[in-house]
């Protein structure tokens, strides 16, 4: 009997749904973007928040960190490097034409991956602050991108048109195209191990796929299927993926097997009382894997461990 994830910490603030999430490598803290266009600072070990951010206009739909900077991508086309020594922005990418929906950063190198709902995912050279490719060819919303740093010249994306694409940042090219989805890919996600080769995506039919780098060969499907739209999931070093749906529902599976072993429900906060707000709208673990973070249409951030 694998022991369970519980909910031990519930930490309220934002004014907004809770959409991004991103922790900081040292971990020590971690970040939140949200529906109220502030991005806030929180301490990891005791859930305090430490600041708020403004600058974005629109919600706050990606967030990645890398050394002194945090890199945020919102619903109001604008991309924002932040100095967080001096809590400001340093830098805007420029180039979007619509919302962007997702954000990734390179394993290795200084560059950074954003996608949008101007169905491009495009490639910045953080040095130069320069634009390196756009990827096009998705025929809808960039939904989700990602990296592995056993493939590092493979970027993946997900969109709402039911396909992934590889790309080979070397030339700015599709490699595959991957059409064994039928619905709108909302989420992927990848194990943090280094010599890991393959990823999840999940659509908003409750399907979960598992593929194989570079080729991007199908391993198998994640049983049962969740249900309901998944938008958000996460693996840890041990290979526990954790999967976030529309209606609350938090899933635990394991990587290798494919097998789901808990079937947890998110609780909406007092106060709350519209389905949507039991939304779970984006998940992250912390640096060990033993923490897991979920952002919440209860506009709550939510703290879960195992018991």
């Amino acid at each position: 009997m694998e022991r369970g994830w519980r909910n031990y910490r519930v930490i309220s603030g934002h004014s907004g749904w809770v959409r991004s999430v991103a922790v900081d490598p040292t971990n020590t803290w971690f970040c939140t973007g949200s529906a109220d266009r502030t991005i806030k600072i929180w301490d990891l070990a005791s859930g305090r928040l430490k600041l708020t951010l403004t600058g974005h206009v629109g919600q706050i739909r990606g967030l990645g960190v890398r050394n002194k900077n945090m890199f945020s991508a919102g619903e109001d086309k604008q991309v924002k490097c932040w100095d967080l020594e001096q809590n400001k922005v340093i830098h805007s990418f420029h180039g979007h034409l619509h919302g962007v929906y997702c954000l990734a950063l390179h394993p290795t190198i200084d560059v950074l991956y954003t996608g949008s709902r101007d169905c491009v995912c495009r490639v910045w050279d953080i040095r130069t602050k320069t634009h390196i490719h756009v990827f096009s060819g998705h025929e809808n919303t960039v939904s989700s991108v990602l990296t592995l740093p056993a493939h590092p010249q493979v970027v993946v994306t997900g969109s709402h048109d039911s396909t992934i694409k590889l790309w080979d940042i070397r030339y700015g090219k599709t490699m595959e195209t991957l059409t064994h989805h039928k619905k709108t890919i909302r989420a992927m996600a990848h194990h943090p191990k280094g010599h890991c080769s393959s990823f999840a995506s999940a659509s908003t039919d409750g399907n979960i796929k598992k593929f194989n780098l570079p080729n991007g060969q199908l391993l198998h499907n994640m049983l049962p299927q969740q249900m309901n739209i998944i938008n958000a999931m996460a693996v840890n070093d041990e290979g526990v993926m954790a999967t976030g749906g529309d209606n609350g529902s938090l899933w635990f599976w394991d990587w290798t097997s494919g097998h789901n072993f808990q079937q947890a429900r998110t609780k909406v906060q007092p106060g709350s009382s519209m389905d949507t707000d039991a939304a779970i709208y984006a998940l992250t673990y912390d640096v060990t894997g033993t923490i897991l973070i979920t952002c919440e249409g209860d506009k709550t951030i939510k703290m879960w461990k195992q018991r």
